[in-house]
């Protein structure tokens, strides 16, 4: 799409309030057409909206695109409630009453796959489809080890250390540079500090034991289309034998309902939306009804 002088590249900002009176900050492409279906996306455990804007902007032509922060991250004020699975879902449950009714396209990167699991489970007859890519997944043993727990306790106290002392930012370097210029500005200036942090450290208080249950219970998606995009590639904190097991959950993921679909992008490891967009956007566009 051609971006309009002194637009933003991610679209119009719109505020989503709550029900407990909290407000989502939310940025809205409009679509060709107004009656449309709605492509609503959902980022990894720190990242926000702009980690999106490659994808949202080559899914604009084709429907609705919205973005939007989770609360204590991005331009969405902390949640005093807490980070649950439920909470987060719940959450993301309101924003599509918001801009209801749909059919709505729901895309979840990293952490935020199983929250739009859950979301869609909670109301399946507006949710059209679910593209998860490269998501956290209980069918990975890998995740509940205790050695995965240090792991991540250990990045998240290292991250920040490093953000109060402005040197997380550097690190992400390569995939700022991916970026248009005005939604790497924002990340830049937003995705980086103490506060999304904290953010990550409440997340991650309880979602690791809230997935754990899921091993048992998984939330129904019934029928709804999934299709789950891989990374092909070790790195981006994954080493071989990581990326082998997130990429066999994958496959199993794909494998529960009867409309599953594996892609694996063949040149990413972990950040597919910013290193494969391409591949992202083909699967979202064949979810989309007619």
């Amino acid at each position: 799409m051609t971006p309009v002088r002194g637009a933003h590249v991610q679209g119009t900002p719109e505020w989503v309030p709550l029900p407990d009176g909290r407000l989502l900050y939310a940025m809205v492409l409009p679509g060709a057409r107004p009656d449309g279906p709605t492509v609503v996306f959902e980022a990894g455990a720190g990242a926000g909206r702009s980690s999106w804007a490659l994808v949202q902007t080559a899914v604009a032509p084709h429907a609705r695109a919205v973005v939007y922060d989770r609360s204590g991250l991005g331009r969405s004020a902390p949640d005093p409630a807490g980070r649950t699975l439920i909470r987060m879902a719940d959450d993301l449950g309101a924003l599509l009453d918001h801009f209801g009714p749909g059919p709505f396209v729901l895309v979840g990167h990293s952490a935020g796959g199983p929250l739009v699991r859950l979301a869609a489970a909670h109301g399946p007859g507006r949710i059209a489809g679910l593209v998860l890519v490269d998501p956290t997944d209980e069918a990975a043993d890998v995740l509940f080890g205790s050695r995965f727990r240090r792991m991540e306790r250990t990045a998240l106290s290292l991250g920040r250390t490093l953000a109060a002392l402005g040197l997380l930012r550097p690190l992400f370097r390569r995939q700022l540079a991916l970026l248009p210029e005005d939604a790497r500005q924002d990340m830049a200036r937003e995705g980086f500090t103490t506060g999304v942090l904290r953010t990550q450290r409440r997340q991650a208080r309880t979602y690791l034991d809230e997935l754990a249950t899921w091993r048992r219970t998984p939330p129904d998606t019934g029928d709804i289309p999934v299709t789950v995009i891989s990374g092909g590639l070790p790195g981006d904190g994954m080493d071989s034998a990581v990326r082998a097991a997130a990429n066999a959950s994958h496959a199993h993921r794909a494998g529960q309902g009867p409309k599953g679909r594996h892609v694996i992008a063949g040149r990413s490891g972990h950040y597919v939306p910013l290193t494969e967009p391409e591949v992202v956007v083909r699967e979202i566009v064949a979810l989309l009804p007619g």
